[in-house]
This record gives structure tokens, C-alpha cells and sequence, in this order.
């Protein structure tokens, strides 16, 4: 079933990144972070065994776009500095627990789990281009229905880096069609938050079948004069992970990601 933002999470919108991540530490909300710390990076997150560590970081780099790196923690240190008082280990509301590459179970505190060569990385999130949207006027469907929105895996090949490979996972969001170049222009300006759309219009060029089946997320077909928009996503890792050969790896829960501190419009 997929996750929505519930109604008794309206009032974490308004609370900082590191109250937040109180929050999630505190078990208040276990939900999408989808529509909080507006103007803040989210991130995804992928924690895996330091040997495999330099050959993800060297898959980011080639997939830059779909994987901007935000932080590398150092293996077995579960504090992360893109965030006060952050940890990794307690400070998400979901995390995904995978063993020989299948979702084996989501946990709210994987504290347990932490291991001393345990490697956390933070890879940057769409969600840091709502504020920017928002105040530009741009209807952002996905927050009035409380969805993350739609995610497909797409025909476009990722790089390669050692075990790492895969298809490209791409997010897709409509808007309103008179809309679409300042969208684009809008979300080019934050690297870090994938950066510009990598195709607008037919689905059928990514190989998408059916824009009403995502494979991950909700769906969220146009409506009559919006247009869909795509961006390369952080799922493509999460992908090329399960396929890598990895025995235990931890993920967030898709949509709900880590929140730091870094302004969201400060890298652009």
C-alpha cells in the first residue's frame, strides 16, 4: 500500500530540519517527508559494508544526475555532518532493511543493525525543489493528494562502476503544460536535487508503457492540459544495489528520506 502524508503530521511542517529529525528519532511520524522542511535537501539514503563503499561512491559519480552525492559518512560512525546532532541510524521515519537484494522487512530505528564497518551515504532528493516551486506559483499536484508521486524504472542505461549497474529510475510529476519550461529552469538551479527534467512529454521515449502503473510510488497521470515531466531519480542506486551481489544493504523507504540542514538553494 502506498504511503501518504497523514493529517496528524500537519504540524511537523513547520518545524526545523533538526526538530524533525527529533521527531522521526521519537517515533511522532513514520510517514512521507514529502511537503516538510520546505527549502531544505533531503536525501536518499544507502547504508552498505565498507568494502563495497568506493565502488558505490564511484557508481554516484558516474550517475550524478540521478545520484548527487550530498555526504559519505565514515565507515562505522553513524553521526553524519549535513545535519545537527544526526543520526543515521534513528533519524528517518522509515527504513528499508534488504537481505540477498529483496525488501526483507522496514524498521523505524535500525540501531540494532549498525555495523563497525557500516558505510552511510546521503544522495540528494526532488522533494528540495518544492519551496522553490511553491513560491514561484507552481501547482504541485502531489502535495494536494499528500503522494510522493510516480516512479518508473526507464529504458536509459546507468553507468557502470564495478558490481554497480542498471537502468535508470526516473520521477515523474505533471504540471500544467504553460508551466513546463519554468519548471525546468526553476529545478536546473538545485544540483543536488537532481537538477533539470531529463525528458518532458511522451513516456513512451523512456519506455514507460503505461503512465498510470508506476513501479514504485503512486500514480499520478496528467490531467487535460498538464504534461508530464521527468527526472532522474535516486532509486536508480537502490536498483543497481539489489542487483549487486550484496548480502545486507539499508535504504530508506522510499519518500521517506533524511532531512539536513543544508539550504536547498545554497548549491545552486
Amino acid at each position: 500500500m502506498s504511503a501518504k502524508i497523514p493529517s496528524d503530521a500537519t504540524d511537523l511542517r513547520g518545524l526545523s530540519p533538526h526538530d524533525l529529525r527529533g521527531a522521526f528519532r521519537a517515533g511522532r511520524h513514520d510517514g512521507l517527508t514529502s511537503g516538510l522542511a520546505p527549502g531544505y535537501l533531503q536525501g536518499n539514503l544507502v547504508i552498505l559494508p565498507a568494502e563495497a563503499a568506493d565502488e558505490f561512491e564511484a557508481f554516484c559519480h558516474a550517475n550524478a544526475t540521478s545520484l548527487p552525492l550530498i555526504e559519505r559518512g565514515r565507515a562505522g560512525d553513524p553521526i553524519m555532518t549535513s545535519g545537527a546532532d544526526f543520526d543515521i541510524r534513528t533519524d528517518l521515519p522509515k527504513y528499508r532493511i534488504w537481505r540477498d537484494g529483496c525488501p526483507a522487512e522496514a524498521l523505524t530505528d535500525i540501531t540494532s543493525l549498525w555495523l563497525e564497518d557500516s558505510t552511510a551515504f546521503l544522495l540528494g532528493c526532488w522533494f528540495a525543489n518544492e519551496a522553490a516551486l511553491s513560491r514561484a506559483g507552481i501547482r504541485l499536484r502531489h502535495l494536494e493528494l499528500g503522494i510522493q508521486g510516480a516512479l518508473f524504472r526507464s529504458n536509459q542505461p546507468a553507468s557502470t562502476a564495478g558490481r554497480f549497474s542498471g537502468s535508470v529510475v526516473v520521477s515523474m510529476r505533471p504540471f500544467a503544460t504553460q508551466d513546463t519550461m519554468r519548471v525546468a529552469e526553476i529545478t536546473s538551479r538545485a544540483r543536488l536535487a537532481h537538477g533539470a527534467p531529463i525528458h518532458i512529454g511522451d513516456p513512451a521515449e523512456l519506455g514507460i508503457t503505461d503512465i498510470a502503473a508506476p513501479d514504485f510510488g503512486e500514480p499520478l497521470p496528467p490531467l487535460p492540459g498538464e504534461t508530464p515531466m521527468f527526472w532522474a531519480c535516486g532509486l536508480t542506486g537502490q536498483e543497481a544495489l539489489a542487483t549487486s551481489g550484496l548480502a545486507f544493504f539499508v535504504t530508506h523507504e522510499p519518500g521517506h528520506m533524511a532531512i539536513t540542514d543544508i539550504p536547498a538553494e545554497a548549491e545552486t
